[in-house]
């Protein structure tokens, strides 16, 4: 008898262990390049090199963290990377150097830092109530409302881009003070703490405390958790879907306005792409598609980890796009584990 239980704990265990190996493959694959990359280039792990992941991935946590609302609400928005495009060159294009010689507004006045930044939080906010609004009132699936406004957003911003007397090229020259606004750094005990860090902290504290201390916060779990037991319970699908959708557009608006000065120009492909980073961080850390289930904590660990293995990945000379292949068998790889998370729970 003695025998029989522990044959059936060994069972339980090795089934505990390979549940948990399961429900985490992803993370320990993710860890394993991590490794490799350790082992192949040491000089991975210095200050600089940490300093510089955070500095990438500032932006792109405010970013994920409004596509992490729209994944717990059942939705998604393939159109973020191309608001992201639309604020850098707007946001450029109004933030040049009045001493440089291919302004697009020669007569433009210098201009307050914050002024062309509010504006393209506006504007990407008005792109994102229009996504909410097609989600919510005309029942057109997320996917295929923000497939559509993807294309639209890239129209309007290359049109805008491509603009006489000087065309498409890169909208350079940006105003030192814009420059700074992104790239300077304070320095703490000698480690020189970069702005865009800053602001990332304190748009990651602005969104756990909007998830987890306001009645918005709960109706986006709500929703996203049970639509019809949500409505049943008097939460407006309509005004939920509609402020998460303008909410996080107004994220990417103010990313997009970081990310032109963090590189220090902007054209219309900045920003391509970036919305698949913020889906595959997400599902990374944690947010399910089956909807209702997230964290902040998860999203902001899911980009750190992203960063970290395509920093390393580029830092040992891994051929580009070999990258974008790596990258997308672990998206696949993270939605085959969710979805299995899911079945297990129904």
């Amino acid at each position: 008898m003695l025998n029989s239980i522990t044959n059936k704990a060994r069972g339980i265990n090795k089934k505990s262990a390979l549940t948990w190996c399961m429900n985490n493959a992803i993370f320990l694959v993710l860890f394993l390049l991590l490794f490799i990359i350790i082992v192949i280039s040491p000089d991975f792990l210095s200050v600089n090199n940490f300093r510089n992941i955070l500095t990438q991935a500032s932006t792109r946590i405010i970013i994920a963290l409004g596509v992490g609302a729209l994944i717990i609400t059942q939705g998604t928005d393939l159109s973020a990377g191309r608001q992201v495009g639309v604020a850098a060159v707007v946001s450029a294009s109004l933030l040049q150097a009045p001493t440089y010689a291919y302004r697009m507004y020669p007569d433009l006045p210098v201009l307050p830092i914050f002024v062309p930044i509010l504006l393209v939080i506006i504007i990407t906010a008005v792109f994102g109530f229009i996504n909410g609004f097609v989600v919510a009132k005309l029942n057109v699936t997320p996917f295929i409302a923000t497939l559509g406004s993807m294309i639209i957003i890239y129209g309007i911003n290359s049109i805008y881009y491509d603009r006489p007397p000087y065309g498409a090229q890169p909208i350079g020259g940006l105003d030192a003070r814009y420059m700074n606004f992104a790239q300077g750094s304070f320095n703490i005990g000698g480690f020189m703490l970069p702005y865009l860090v800053i602001y990332a902290t304190v748009v990651t504290v602005f969104i756990w405390i909007l998830w987890n201390k306001t009645r918005l916060g709960k109706n986006i779990f709500a929703v996203g958790g049970n639509p019809e037991a949500a409505v049943v319970s008097g939460v407006s699908l309509v005004k939920t879907i509609l402020i998460v959708y303008t909410l996080a557009s107004a994220l990417y608006g103010f990313a997009g306005a970081l990310e032109a000065a963090r590189v220090g120009s902007a054209t219309n492909n900045t920003g391509n792409m970036y919305e698949l980073d913020a889906i595959a961080a997400c599902v990374v850390g944690g947010v399910s598609f089956s909807g209702g289930i997230g964290s902040v904590g998860g999203v902001v660990t899911g980009v750190l980890i992203f960063q970290v293995i395509n920093y390393g990945l580029a830092f040992i000379g891994v051929n580009p796009y070999l990258q974008y292949i790596i990258k997308g068998l672990i998206i696949i790889a993270a939605v085959a584990v969710d979805t299995r998370k899911y079945i297990k729970r129904k």
